[in-house]
């Protein structure tokens, strides 16, 4: 048996090895012609000699706000976002900062952070324990011009979240121990930011701007002096004197409607009483051409913080869009002049930026950078020049159309989630701007001429009208800025020497 497979192997293999495969002819080959042999081969690499062409961007859809009014006089404001069964609810309060007495810094931030300090029958304690169990930690601000609380919960915890909000804004407790220890955190907050080079200067620029006596003359929270005077009673004549239905309004967005959210108001907020109305905007500063060099001293510091501005204007002043184009074409982004300047030309900074300030009053315009101290005069020379500019190298179409896209693209960030949302409504309470604001700012910056931009650009970033802070080490400062002759160099106290 073994012997036959072999014997069959062996023929198969003999046979293999007799066959003879037929010679394959081989190709012939036809010589390039003149044209062919001097066409260059591609280059794999060549599409990287052009940019790639961006793609058609979305369609810019915005929220849609909606606004109504309870008997009381308590407005609501409703954003309806159905994708997800999430809703934040929030009360925004239309007196902050700005409300505050001149020997009374600091009483808003300690008057409304009071209301997470116990409200009802429930203790500090015991009222984060029923928000914690909600899934939720309530959220509170207070800005020169309201003062927001509020949180994000699931749709079928809306009615709970609502019950807890009511106590929190009609029935604060004010505790005494609780008052006295939320004191001792704010004056433990401000001695930490004595420290930062940057609150510092905010401080000592918001005083240069509006001057120390009005009302968005200075940063919040108040100086250690004014806060160590403040007493519990001045936290409640505070709260009492400033709040009520006529001087806040229900923030709801998310999975909710407009008719649900005046059944939630009537139900909680039906019976706030109070005679509070919405206070009127602060006074309009002046914006005296520059004289002084304000000095804030930090011996030593590696950097010097550069702040350099004047009043701008307030929120629905017709000038607004074509001046928010121009700040942002003079310092508003990554490209923009000033950066470009300070920071990729000549390497002075990190960075440096601009900002249109907008309030309820006449706000800021403000242009920032903190640069190397041994550059310190000639970041600010740049400064100067860059403002100079303005007027003598006028703002390209090109420079126009990227500020214009970059503004308008960046809309929807705000909107991302309820609470965002929510945040944007407030503001347009905060503000007393109509329910179309959104809509009507990007109609605006869209409509706004390259002439109209270039009119306020001239008009407002003038150079001789812009009041310069510095923060830094002092001789440096001296020696370096003196022959600019920008104005008189004048030393300015430190918030906690006052």
């Amino acid at each position: 048996m073994h012997r036959r497979i072999l014997t069959a192997l062996l023929t198969l293999s003999v046979a293999g090895c007799a066959t003879t495969k037929p010679a394959e002819t081989p190709p012939t080959e036809t010589p390039p012609t003149a044209q062919q042999s001097q066409t260059p081969a591609p280059d794999a690499e060549a599409f990287r000699d052009q940019q790639p062409k961006p793609g058609k961007p979305p369609e810019l859809v915005l929220p849609t706000f909606e606004q109504a009014k309870l008997d009381n006089g308590l407005t609501v404001i409703v954003s309806t976002r159905k994708e997800l069964p999430l809703v934040f609810v929030g009360i925004a309060f239309a007196a902050g900062g700005s409300q505050e007495p001149a020997a009374k810094l600091g009483i808003a931030d300690l008057s409304y952070r009071m209301l997470l300090e116990g409200a009802g029958k429930r203790d500090t304690v015991a009222l984060d324990n029923a928000f914690a169990d909600l899934g939720v930690s309530p959220a509170l601000s207070v800005d020169p011009d309201g003062a927001f609380v509020g949180a994000r919960v699931l749709t079928t915890n809306v009615d709970a979240a609502m019950s807890l909000l009511s106590d929190v804004v009609l029935r604060p407790t004010f505790d005494a121990k609780a008052f006295e220890r939320r004191k001792k955190q704010q004056l433990g907050e401000l001695v930490r930011r004595m420290g930062d080079p940057n609150f510092l200067a905010q401080q000592a620029y918001y005083q240069a701007v509006f001057g120390a006596d009005h009302p968005y003359g200075h940063t919040s929270g108040g100086t250690p002096k004014t806060v160590e005077s403040l007493t519990l009673a001045d936290a409640k004549s505070f709260y009492t004197k400033n709040t009520g239905p006529r001087a806040a309004a229900l923030i709801m967005t998310g999975d909710v409607t407009l008719p649900q959210a005046m059944e939630w108001g009537k139900k909680y907020f039906g019976g706030w009483k109070g005679g509070a109305v919405a206070p009127k905007p602060p006074p309009a500063p002046p914006a005296p051409p520059r004289q002084l060099v304000r000095v804030v001293p930090k011996p030593g510091l590696e950097q010097t913080v550069v702040l350099v501005g004047r009043p701008g204007l307030a929120t629905g002043h017709p000038d607004e869009f074509p001046l928010e184009l121009a700040t942002t074409v003079f310092g508003g982004f990554f490209g923009s002049r000033l950066n470009m300047n300070i920071r990729e030309d000549k390497g002075y900074s990190y960075g440096a930026n601009a900002h249109l300030g907008t309030r309820l009053g006449v706000g800021p315009l403000t242009a920032y950078a903190a640069v190397r101290k041994d550059v310190t005069g000639p970041a600010l020379n740049e400064f100067i020049k860059e403002l100079a500019g303005i007027k003598s190298n006028p703002i390209t179409e090109k420079e126009l159309a990227a500020a214009r896209e970059g503004l308008i693209r960046a809309f929807p960030g705000a909107f991302e989630t309820v609470e965002g949302l929510g945040v944007s409504a407030a503001n347009l309470y905060f503000h007393r701007r109509p329910m179309d604001e959104f809509k009507r700012t990007v109609e605006g910056l869209e409509k706004a001429s390259a002439a109209e931009v270039q009119r306020v650009a001239e008009s407002y970033l003038d150079p001789a009208n812009m009041q310069v802070v510095l923060v830094g080490d002092p001789l440096v400062i001296q020696e370096q800025v003196t022959p600019l002759n920008l104005g008189k160099l004048t030393l300015e106290e430190t918030p906690a020497s006052k």
